[in-house]
């Protein structure tokens, strides 16, 4: 038997709310398949299993809130046998803060549910509209956010949409703060910068986009996320993580972007296997990720698999940015935006679009010699954007 158990989204979450289980005892799980649905601060997340099975028995009731690590369900891995006797689970005490009982679901087949996306979920708790009087127009009756957005103009709430927004976004803050806090408090930092000259990547980028539609188009930044990725593979200790006092290598690079909310606040979720992606998966990923952050609507994995962050204040008008390392990974990059810099070509002094990239890392794990071989790397990289 496998334990399926709340995941931890990311070193800020202690807790989440299970909102709906997407599967009933004894169907069949893939590993890699959504199986329920949490909310958590960062908005609604879609759940992943990670083993195959049959689901032998669910434990907690949606509605409630639970601890991170609290077993959830109870998966039948392939050869065991069916009502094979359960472990005896000892659930960790729920922080005060947001402390609720857990309701154990009764051994009969899942209670039913309703089919809701969950972006619609997000919404109709901000809301305030009761599910029960929605009428789904999705495949198979499942309610969608335009279903949620009919009912909402039905019956206007706007102090409650407001009140509920504003609440989601304090709770943010603190958690962001908290992280942030900690994260300062406990990694030594260390900050290296370098200048880089973007004439070749934007001379490339510029060609490469007229032979695209308009909406396949490449966004520079995708050139800076892939030589981040590919840099790793060099200072291969910059993609791991710190935890319980000792350096653990990851064997993938999940490259996380910092993503900034609409009302405010930021999440920073992975683009996996960042490294085996060429520029145009890139790009058609990361603005499906960008829609799906500020829809509320992401997957686990994306959340707890980063191993490393880049940030980007370029479009709001800053040469640079030092991020705050964010546990338990080891690093954050950072890139300004581009400004006209002048260079020396040739004896001459030209004036070449160039950009500030920073690196922020953790001094238990690396030293600057190292740092400054990673972002010389990204620098090359970047020189042969062809290539990336």
């Amino acid at each position: 038997m496998a334990d399926f158990v709340m995941p931890t989204l990311g070193a800020d979450m202690t807790a989440g709310t299970l909102l709906a289980w997407m599967k009933k005892p004894g169907d069949e799980v893939k590993r890699g398949e959504i199986i329920a649905e949490v909310d958590t601060d960062k908005g609604v997340i879609e759940v992943e299993v990670f083993t195959s099975g049959i689901i032998d028995k669910l434990l907690i009731e949606p509605g409630a809130e639970v601890p991170v690590g609290t077993v959830l369900a109870i998966i039948r891995e392939e050869g065991e046998a069916p009502g094979a006797e359960l472990p005896t689970v000892a659930a960790p005490s729920i922080p005060t803060e947001v402390s609720k009982p857990a309701a154990i679901i009764s051994p009969a087949p899942g209670q039913p549910r309703v089919h809701i996306s969950p972006a619609a979920r997000k919404l109709a708790s901000e809301l305030g509209i009761d599910l029960s009087r929605v009428t789904g127009t999705g495949p198979g009756g499942r309610i969608q956010r335009a279903d949620v957005e009919r009912a909402a103009s039905a019956k206007p709430t706007p102090t409650v949409a407001h009140d509920a927004a504003a609440e989601r976004q304090e709770r943010m803050r603190r958690t962001i703060a908290a992280a942030m806090a900690r994260s300062k408090r406990e990694i030594p930092h260390y900050y290296l910068s370098t200048t880089i000259d973007m004439s070749n990547a934007m001379a490339w980028l510029a060609t490469e986009n007229l032979k695209k539609a308009v909406v396949d188009r490449l966004l520079y930044g995708v050139l800076l996320i892939k030589a981040v990725a590919l840099a790793l593979h060099e200072v291969p200790e910059l993609n791991s993580l710190w935890k319980d006092e000792k350096l653990i290598p990851r064997p993938e690079i999940n490259v996380g972007v910092a993503i900034s909310l609409r009302q405010g606040g930021l999440v920073a979720p992975a683009l996996l296997r960042t490294d085996h992606q060429n520029l145009d998966e890139l790009m058609k990923n990361f603005r499906d990720l960008v829609k799906r952050t500020r829809a509320g609507s992401l997957r686990s994995s994306e959340l707890s698999e980063p191993t490393i962050t880049v940030t980007s204040l370029g479009e709001r008008g800053a040469e640079s940015v030092f991020g705050i390392i964010y546990p338990p990974q080891v690093a954050i990059v950072g890139f300004g935006g581009p400004i006209e810099s002048p260079r020396t070509v040739e004896g001459q002094v030209v004036l070449r679009p160039a950009i500030k990239a920073t690196l922020s890392a953790d001094h238990r794990v690396s030293d600057g010699h190292r740092g400054s071989l990673f972002l010389s790397a990204v620098d090359r990289l970047l020189q042969d954007p062809g290539k990336l």
